[in-house]
């Protein structure tokens, strides 16, 4: 990929200018002239998934600020290297505020974000921070419990499965999460777990779907950029649970749910931040109780007492009431993880890199 050769400009004409205020980086204050900013997407903005929830907080910076921004928005950058030239053509081309959106853009940002001191960068999904450099993320981890509740109370065989990405923290935790949901119901359910390596691959995703539901899984969650997932789960008689989007519309009725991400609010505020020269480099971890984790509608066959028990767990999640890392947490090995009594830290749920008792699969 050459360049900007899938850049997508998002340009309003007009004289309205944000006035850029002093406090915040050093060369900000640039009155009188559009704020500029830079989103670069991981994947394909598609009907539904992970990119697509990026581009709605696009949306809601122009529905904000209308004249007043000027966006460039290129998509479909997964490879360190390209975006890492992206990341640096954008800075230096008079870009503000620059968003990375995957786990993937973290060490071209890293690279990128001292080069240009006078520009604010925001990774989804980043882990490190710099003076310049701040992250948001969402605890997935409560939405997928929640779902996992209700694929505890639905499933017959006792067998779920879950498809990811990557065996990265962001992604084994909510995995974790979800069968602990499950088990909260039922504690003999198990569940059956397949890496990609990938964030988009139909083709694989659909291989894995229906490898897990010829292992005996009725419930199937994928954390991917796709729905493949929810299509082979519904297509095969299984439940399915969706990631990002309400995927209902391909899951052939089967639908579950889906752990919904929002992040209209992290892209409208850092907007805003960055206009008024009050923005600063910082961590946000958010989930029901913050707005970046809300629960897809519960599929009408689920009865109507399990659905209020479901509605009053995403409550009690959001009130910190129920902790879905409470202990005690064994691994696979048996070891215990989390006494009784206590639940696991920020810090170590972040850095997960084990799987709970009951999970059939290999992180390596």
């Amino acid at each position: 990929m050459n360049g900007f050769s899938r850049r997508t400009f998002l340009k309003s004409a007009g004289a309205a200018g944000l006035a850029l205020g002093a406090p915040g980086l050093a060369g900000f204050a640039r009155a009188q002239e559009k704020l500029k900013i830079g989103v670069v997407y991981v994947s394909p903005v598609a009907e539904i998934g992970w990119t697509k929830q990026h581009s709605l907080g696009v949306e809601a910076i122009r529905a904000e600020f209308g004249d007043e921004v000027e966006l460039t928005v290129i998509d479909n950058i997964f490879n360190p290297q390209d975006a890492e030239r992206v990341f640096r053509e954008l800075a230096a081309s008079g870009n503000k505020l620059v968003f990375g959106t995957s786990f993937s853009h973290g060490t071209p940002l890293q690279k990128v974000a001292p080069r240009f001191p006078d520009v604010a960068f925001e990774h989804c999904s980043g882990i490190v921070h710099l003076k310049n450099l701040g992250t948001f993320e969402a605890k997935y981890y409560e939405g997928t419990y929640v779902a996992g509740a209700a694929a505890g109370h639905m499933t017959e065989s006792g067998k779920i499965g879950f498809i990811g990405g990557f065996p990265i923290p962001d992604i084994v935790g909510p995995a974790n999460a979800l069968l602990l949901g499950a088990q909260s119901v039922n504690p003999d359910v198990t569940c059956n777990t397949i890496f990609l390596n990938s964030w988009f691959d139909p083709g694989k995703e659909k291989e894995a779907a229906n490898t897990l539901v010829s292992q005996g899984c009725d419930v199937i969650c994928s954390m991917t950029d796709t729905a493949t997932g929810v299509q082979v789960a519904g297509e095969k008689g299984a439940w399915s649970i969706g990631y990002a989007s309400d995927m209902s519309p391909f899951g052939n009725g089967k639908h579950l749910t889906a752990f919904v991400l929002d992040w209209s609010s992290e892209y409208v505020g850092a907007a805003k931040a960055v206009a008024a020269g009050t923005w600063k480099a910082e961590e946000r971890w958010q989930g029901l109780n913050g707005g970046f984790v809300k629960m897809a509608p519960f599929n009408e066959a689920i009865p109507a007492e399990v659905q209020a028990e479901l509605k009053q767990l995403e409550a009690d999640i959001g009130s910190g009431a129920v902790h879905p890392y409470a202990g005690e947490l064994q691994d696979q090995d048996g070891n215990v993880k989390a006494a009784a009594g206590s639940v696991l830290s920020d810090a170590d749920i972040r850095s997960m890199n084990w799987f709970v008792k009951g999970m059939i699969g290999q992180l390596g």
